[in-house]
């Protein structure tokens, strides 16, 4: 196991337990964060294929140059 996972549980066993459900809340918050940015990313990632034709035009080459 990582040192730093070591140290952050040593740090956790000291806490009393509505501290650990605070600790567990933010940890949750974080995981929920990371897997919206993820479902993002992969939408922009779709979308931008579906506008590719839209977007990659003559009439609009001029703003490429942006």
């Amino acid at each position: 196991m990582d040192n730093r996972v070591q140290q952050v549980i040593k740090k956790l066993e000291h806490l009393p337990a509505d501290r650990l459900s605070e600790v567990e809340d933010f940890i949750d918050f974080l995981s929920q964060r990371d897997r919206e940015h993820h479902m993002r990313k992969d939408f922009a990632r779709g979308a931008e294929a579906s506008f590719q034709k839209v977007w990659d035009n003559d009439d609009d080459a001029a703003y490429d140059k942006l």
